[in-house]
């Protein structure tokens, strides 16, 4: 078994709190490009001439819907047509196993639900496709699904716009998944993995740090070396797929 393989089990096997972060490097085995954006698909500029940090933007949603919609749909269909792999599979599988697992994703995809993870131990910090709800009543609506075969902007019965709980650039974090990610970080963390993200958004860099500070243990897993990698443990430059897999078989070897 690789060396740094060997030292990520080892810390899991003996940790009771551990922290698994997820980015886009996750859903790519999946089939889900590790593109810019919410959940992605594009780099710089769109066929519209913006940047997709325009395109796909709170304030363009208000300004122009179709024009966002545009964006999110073809995201949603990405989306739809994947379904979560081996290593979304592993992680439910590592949280069944360790009931102190929690696991905080940049994800959209909804795969780690349907992988199994459980939803009391699962922090989306930029919400989820699903289910749509009305920008001027509130009411919420069917799922992305149901509107991706009809006219975009998807709308409500009262006329309003709809739009998915999802985290758009410009637009704040989630207060309710921010404050169950400081709760969680002020129980501190034996370990924590960031697993296909090279992102050094505070929510990622903290809990990798604040861990370190205690004498935890930190590891990032991802094919290619970022800043993370400087700030962990242990780098294991394998895709997640295949890496997680491995690693859970050999924590719960007899």
């Amino acid at each position: 078994m690789d060396g740094a393989m060997q030292q990520i089990a080892e810390a899991l096997r003996q940790a009771e709190r551990i922290l698994i972060i997820t980015g886009a490097g996750l859903s790519a085995d999946s089939g889900l490009p590790t593109y810019r954006g919410v959940g992605g698909l594009y780099n710089g500029h769109t066929e519209d001439g913006l940047p997709i940090e325009a395109a796909l933007s709170g304030p363009m949603l208000q300004l122009d819907p179709a024009l966002c919609w545009k964006y999110l749909s073809e995201i949603g269909r990405a989306c739809i047509a994947a379904k979560p792999n081996a290593g979304h599979a592993a992680i439910a599988e590592l949280q069944r196993r360790k009931p102190g697992c929690w696991v905080l994703t940049q994800n959209v995809d909804g795969y780690h639900l349907a992988a199994g993870s459980p939803s009391q131990r699962l922090i989306e910090i930029h919400g989820t496709l699903g289910p749509l709800f009305c920008m001027t009543c509130g009411e919420p609506s069917e799922e992305l699904t149901e509107h991706l075969t009809r006219p975009l902007p998807p709308r409500c019965t009262c006329g309003g716009v709809l739009r998915p709980p999802v985290v758009l650039f410009e637009e704040m974090l989630p207060e309710s998944a921010l404050g169950r990610l400081r709760d969680e970080l002020e129980k501190g963390f034996d370990a924590v993995v960031a697993v296909g993200t090279s992102a050094s958004f505070a929510y990622i860099v903290e809990p990798l740090l604040r861990a370190r500070h205690s004498g935890g243990f930190t590891a990032q897993i991802d094919p290619s070396a970022s800043e993370l990698s400087l700030m962990v443990d242990v780098h294991l430059a394998v895709g997640a797929s295949d890496a997680l897999p491995q690693l859970v078989r050999h924590i719960f070897v007899d």
